[in-house]
Order: C-alpha cells, then structure tokens, then sequence
C-alpha cells in the first residue's frame, strides 16, 4: 500500500479434512437379544423383590381352596374343578396382572421409562420382557397350588402337563392387561386400583363353575383372559378330558395374549413420548 500500512488478511477456515468426524450412533439392538437381556435384568428385579409376594399370592390361593373345600364336596365335580383351576390362575394374576400394572404405573409416574426411552432396544422388547419374567415368576405357585388342589379336592393328576401351556399364555394376556393398565393409568394410584380389580375379578369370577352364575355376570366373566385359563385347566380334572376344548380355550388365551401384549407397546410408546 502506499501509506506504508501494513494490511493482514483474515485467518482461513480449516480445510473440511481437518474437522474432527462425528462418530455414527451405535446401531439399535435387534428385538430377540434385547428381549433376552430386558428378561434377565426383570427376571433378576423380580427374584429379589418379588419372592415374599410371590408366597403370599401362593398361601392365599392356598388359603380360598382350604376355605372352599368346606362347602364344596371333593371328587371330580364342576364346583370342585372350578375352585382348584380358579385358584390355581389366581396366582398368575395376582403376580402378572396386579404386580405389573403396579410396577409399569410406578415406573411412569416416577420417570422410569425415560431410561428405557434411552436405550436402543425396541418397545416391544421392554414389554415382553417385563411381561415374560413376571409370567415366569408365577410357574411355582401355580404347580403347588394346583397339585395341593388336585389332592385336597381328591382330582386327577394326569392333566397337568397342561399348565406348561396355561401359565404362558394365560400369563401373557394378564400380564399384557396389566402393562396396559398401569401405562394408560394417567397416575400412579389409579394403576394401582385396576390391578386390584382385575385381581379381584380373577378371585371372584374364576373359582365358581359359571353355570350358577347370572347371566349379566357370566358376560362380564368371559371377557376376563383368565376365564379361558381356568377352563383349559378344569376340563383336565375331568374323567375323560375334551382336549378340543382344552385347545380351543389355550386358543382364546393365546389370541388374547398378543392384542393385550400389542395394546400394552402401543400404550408403552405413548407414554415413553410424552
């Protein structure tokens, strides 16, 4: 320049390569490791906090049967079927049902699913998972429920087996209507509540044979997903068991089971997004 002044350039930006790379994110984990690891970790949860409820719900199943059997005669009888396949699914509920909608409302109200929501496991995993182990926690107090039943009542044995497929998929539908239940619930108390109805329901309507009940109340009990559980596993007290309608029952139980467990991931999104 003429004046002698010096004039200085304004510094460059830095070439693209020199920027330091974004690193990807971590893809998300598929559905059946992320069920595996979301059971275990529940499954673990469960053993811990669950086992004193876990004998309660066995003793009180337990406890109905012992109070039945003084008014209803042993032998291979409706009422004495209906008390012993009652009682024994209403371990499944009160663990599957009653636990897990009270488990999913706390989580809710106490911003529990934010953590989940931060995971890269799909929904899915974290409601079959939840649902799976809590099912699974039930398997002992149903069998001893069941066989101290069958003995008590003075029923066959031989059918049993069949609880390898009762506890599953009666377990799921509940434990899908009470995920469902406890991430609809818009508070804490209330998801509290509809276990307990729906325990109570299980209580009142599936250890009575159904052909004494009204006819308002015999609606209100099939539209429990215990109901078919129950029917599954009375008919196999029977002489000569209807495996057709035993299928037909596990049938309802499984068709049931996947809406309630579908319906309990739509609601899980629902609430994870708010």
């Amino acid at each position: 320049m003429e004046d002698g002044s010096v004039r200085t350039s304004a510094p460059r930006p830095a070439p693209r390569h020199d920027r330091p790379a974004v690193a990807p994110l971590a893809p998300g984990a598929g559905l059946w490791p992320a069920l595996a690891a979301v059971y275990r970790a529940q499954l673990s949860r469960a053993r811990v906090a669950r086992i004193p409820l876990l004998f309660v719900a066995t003793f009180q199943s337990l406890g109905i049967m012992i109070l039945m059997r003084g008014v209803v005669d042993g032998g291979p009888g409706d009422e004495a079927r209906a008390v012993v396949a009652g009682s024994s699914v209403l371990v499944v509920a009160f663990v599957a049902l009653n636990l897990l909608a009270q488990y999913f409302g706390q989580l809710r109200a106490s911003g529990g699913l934010d953590h989940y929501a931060t995971l890269p496991v799909p929904p899915t995993a974290v409601v079959l998972g939840a649902a799976g182990a809590y099912a699974s926690f039930t398997v002992p107090g149903v069998v001893v429920t069941a066989v101290a039943g069958a003995v008590l009542y003075q029923l066959p044995l031989g059918g049993l087996w069949v609880l390898i497929a009762v506890v599953p998929l009666a377990g799921a539908a509940l434990a899908g209507l009470g995920a469902a239940c406890g991430l609809l619930a818009p508070r804490q108390e209330l998801a509290t509540l509809c276990g307990q109805l729906g325990m109570s329901a299980a209580l009142l309507l599936g250890v009575l044979p159904a052909d004494g009940l009204p006819e308002a109340v015999r609606w209100t009990r099939d539209l429990l997903p215990s109901t078919y559980g129950v029917e599954a596993l009375a008919a196999t007290f029977e002489p000569s068991p209807s495996w057709g309608s035993v299928a037909a029952d596990l049938g309802v139980c499984a068709v049931v089971g996947v809406v309630a467990l579908a319906v309990a991931t739509w609601a899980y999104r629902r609430a994870a997004v708010r």
